[in-house]
């Protein structure tokens, strides 16, 4: 009897589309999601499917948007942040680029639970997922929830959800010519919610870079002065 009442409470409970989804997703994590998230991150880089290089990178998040990455050591001065809807990058200390751009990956990963869910659907449908699309599928051998598509091999973006976790395992992205997959996988528990210590990235089907994470931190205090870039070279979140 009890094995029959678990089985129709999921059923009950469990999505019907993409905006019920996204509803059961904001109603777990809403105002429970971390305030910051700073990790160690070995990356390495691929070209036509073969390492060109590796690195250890230092990441910090202030949800919802704030995000820097510094690329090896501080004292190097090469880094990116991102911030609200505008980006930096610098190398060698030096300011060499600057453009809008909203992280979508930010959102995608933490940031979306800081707001409203009305304000919340309208950027998914602002990053191109179509929410009138959903369907069921097994990633890796796990049930998932599929955002932005009717059917697996459908050419549209897509996201998929792991159906226990409620979050992003995979990630589809399509233009005209291209197509951008991340995967993210290894989660691990932290302050009551799930973050990935693994990502993987390809282009048109070609692998372009891997990243392993270590050191993972939730809710540590982040000075905001580090994701100003006119204060860059001043403040620095990463302490050896």
């Amino acid at each position: 009897m009890k094995t029959i009442l678990l089985i129709l409470l999921l059923v009950v409970s469990a999505p019907h589309s993409s905006v019920d989804l996204l509803h059961k997703m904001h109603s777990r994590y809403h105002g429970h999601w971390h305030k910051t998230f700073h990790f160690i991150q070995e990356t390495e880089r691929y070209r036509n499917d073969s390492l060109i290089r590796s690195e250890t990178w230092h990441e910090a998040l202030s949800y919802p948007y704030n995000f820097r990455i510094d690329i090896t050591e501080p004292a190097n001065g090469n880094s990116y942040i991102c911030n609200k809807d505008s980006s930096w990058r610098f190398k060698n200390g030096q300011l060499v680029n600057s453009s809008s751009h909203v992280n979508e990956f930010v959102f995608l990963l933490g940031g979306m639970y800081y707001y409203p869910f009305d304000s919340m659907l309208a950027h998914f449908t602002a990053l191109g997922f179509a929410t009138d699309k959903y369907h069921h599928s097994t990633w890796k051998g796990k049930p998932v929830y599929v955002l932005g598509a009717d059917k697996d091999d459908e050419h549209s973006n897509q996201l998929w959800i792991d159906k226990e976790m409620l979050v992003p395992v995979r990630y589809l992205k399509y233009d005209d010519t291209s197509k951008e997959e991340a995967i993210f996988e290894g989660h691990i528990r932290l302050a009551g919610c799930w973050v990935e210590t693994k990502a993987i990235f390809y282009s048109n089907g070609h692998l372009l870079q891997v990243e392993k994470y270590h050191d993972c931190v939730v809710n540590d205090s982040i000075d905001k002065r580090v994701f100003d870039p006119a204060l860059f070279g001043k403040y620095y979140w990463y302490k050896k």
